[in-house]
């Protein structure tokens, strides 16, 4: 089964506290818009690997491709 934007927006939620969280997908291949204060002071590379984290097991076995905006809150408002 595929997973689909629902899933994976309930899956970064569960694992990352987001002020804002947008997921578009057709079941392989998705993009998101990520909002969160935990990005304050970090690197973009640093900012993926708190959402792959938060993906855990789904990005390696289920999702082939995640495309990714990972904002603080100031930068999403700009």
């Amino acid at each position: 089964m595929l997973p689909t934007s629902e899933l994976i927006k309930n899956t970064i939620t569960a694992g990352l506290a987001c002020s804002h969280l947008e997921v578009e997908g057709d079941g392989r291949h998705f993009s998101a818009v990520i909002v969160s204060d935990v990005f304050s002071g970090k690197r973009l590379i640093q900012r993926h690997r708190l959402v792959y984290a938060a993906l855990g097991d789904r990005m390696r076995e289920e999702i082939h491709a995640l495309s990714m905006q990972t904002l603080t809150p100031e930068e999403f408002q700009k």
